[in-house]
């Protein structure tokens, strides 16, 4: 069981669920919480911060115990006196992503420090969530009208066999800084039909993007995954058997083998166990794979604040 720490005691109806567990290595260091915006801002808060409006009342950070306090300081303890649309008091809870939860049946290889992925994270936080929930990344800028429609979504889904995903364009996803990892869907009449992991996905000066693998050319405005997914409860139990299968068949004594949240839904949509929806936002998506990204990043939420799109201080 993951350790918990909440923070209030309210019920909740629709959660966002951060994943901030994750190590920036390509980045340099913790871009998590690196302030990016114009007062020192970290992407986590915009998240947030477009949560509330969007009528979310929970917010989960997926986080490593180490983190707390910084966390605590850079946006928990004020994100305690928010109120959510309802003008109730907005709860915060933090879990923990550490080896504690892994199964007993499977042995850590000794040697390793990388954790086991994005699957695992979203089950560390399966007690937080009592409701329907929005599960992002720390580190992406996923726009207002994402969260919105995400919502909205979300209130609408069944309580089992739907999901939802907000999709991208491949080409405002990949960085000219080097090469990226994403989710590359096949999209049929608004429904995910699968999802390719697809590494190392290079975009270049002249705006074509090429699988570097595989060397072949890529559709710049195909639908990429950022990690923007919507679930009901049910779905942890899908996630706690194929979280174990991936232990008992693929992980091995790895040090960096991850179970990840696409290939997992590529897999259930694979056995007809789960159908996508796949929603699109009006808002274009930036993030922070590599430390050159994050002038590109801070020149872009510069303006948005500049167009009242945000005001002068997140935390007021």
């Amino acid at each position: 069981m993951c350790r918990m720490k909440r923070k209030g005691e309210v019920a909740i109806k629709a959660s966002l669920v951060i994943m901030a567990a994750g190590i920036g290595s390509r980045y340099g260091g913790d871009k998590q919480v690196d302030g990016i915006g114009p007062h020192n801002e970290i992407l986590m808060e915009y998240s947030v911060y477009d949560a509330i409006r969007a009528g979310f009342e929970r917010v989960v950070f997926i986080i490593k115990p180490e983190l707390e306090q910084l966390v605590d300081r850079l946006c928990g303890d004020y994100l305690k006196e928010k109120k959510t649309l309802k003008g109730e008091p907005l709860e915060v809870v933090y879990a923990f992503q550490d080896y504690s939860s892994i199964p007993g049946f499977y042995t850590i290889p000794p040697e390793r420090t990388k954790p086991f992925g994005t699957v695992h994270a979203l089950l560390c936080a399966k007690e937080a969530v009592d409701g329907p929930f929005a599960v992002i990344n720390a580190d992406d800028y996923y726009g207002v009208d994402a969260y919105r429609t995400m919502y909205k979504t979300l209130m609408e889904l069944p309580e089992q066999g739907e999901a939802a995903m907000v999709g991208y364009l491949l080409q405002n996803t990949a960085s000219l800084n080097g090469t990226v990892t994403r989710g590359v869907c096949t999209v049929e009449d608004g429904w995910l039909r699968s999802v390719k992991e697809t590494m190392k996905i290079q975009l270049f000066a002249d705006g074509s993007v090429w699988d570097q693998v595989e060397k072949r050319e890529l559709d710049p405005k195909g639908v990429v995954s950022m990690n923007f997914w919507g679930f009901m409860p049910s779905v942890f139990g899908e996630m706690e058997r194929y979280f174990e299968r991936f232990l008992r068949e693929t992980a091995g004594d790895s040090l960096t083998a991850e179970c990840l949240l696409p290939v997992m839904v590529d897999h259930l949509m694979s056995e007809d166990r789960l159908s996508v929806r796949v929603l699109h936002s009006a808002d274009r998506w930036f993030g922070m794979t590599y430390h050159q990204d994050r002038a590109i990043v801070g020149a872009a939420l510069d303006a948005l604040h500049k167009r009242s799109v945000y005001p002068d201080s997140l935390q007021a």
